[in-house]
Order: C-alpha cells, then sequence, then structure tokens
C-alpha cells in the first residue's frame, strides 16, 4: 500500500467513504489485477448496491443485480472469478470496491 489506509483484519477499508480508483487498484494489487475500464464499472455497481441496499452484496445476490445493471458485460461467476482472479468473488470484489465483508463470507 502506498498510503497508509485503515483496513480490518480481513483486509477491508474500515471506512468505506475514503474509497478511490487508486485505493481500489492497491487493494487489487494484492490478487495480481490490473484494473481495467470493466473492473470499475463493476466495482462501481458493487457500491450502488451497498447505497441502495445498504450491505454488501453476497455472490448470487451481486451476479444478478451486475446482470441487470451491466449487461453489455454478460457477468457470471465464472467471469467474475477470471478478471478478478479469485475463487472468493463476493468477498473480493467487495473489498475492492471498498465495502465490508458481505455477512456469510469465510
Amino acid at each position: 500500500m502506498n498510503k497508509e489506509i485503515a483496513l480490518d483484519q480481513d483486509g477491508h477499508l474500515c471506512d468505506y467513504t475514503i474509497w478511490t480508483t487508486d485505493i481500489a487498484q492497491q487493494l487489487a494489487d494484492s490478487l495480481d489485477v490490473e484494473l481495467n475500464a470493466e473492473h470499475l464499472q463493476i466495482l462501481q455497481q458493487v457500491r450502488a448496491f451497498f447505497d441502495k441496499f445498504n450491505h454488501p452484496p453476497a455472490t448470487r445476490p451481486l451476479i444478478k443485480w451486475l446482470q441487470q445493471t451491466l449487461p453489455e458485460h454478460d457477468i457470471s461467476n465464472q467471469k467474475l472469478q477470471q478478471i478478478f482472479n479469485t475463487g472468493l468473488v463476493a468477498r473480493h470484489v467487495n473489498r475492492l470496491a471498498g465495502l465490508p465483508k458481505p455477512p456469510n463470507c469465510l
């Protein structure tokens, strides 16, 4: 991390309001992911879900939300695993979006 950013024990931002795309990239570095426009659109939609429903999305609601809000990206669990380089999609997508860990994630 370049600047000292307060993270919880799971590596999520302690204060989601300080999130920026630069912070997202710093967090993505831990997954060896170089964020591009598609990643950032997905992360913005994850934040929109959080703003609307007041909680971070678990995997199924996350995928359903992204399919509705970003139909041009043809979102699936497999695609998210591939582009975010992780099997723990909901956990890491929420983390990169600066949000808390979803309650049912390991």
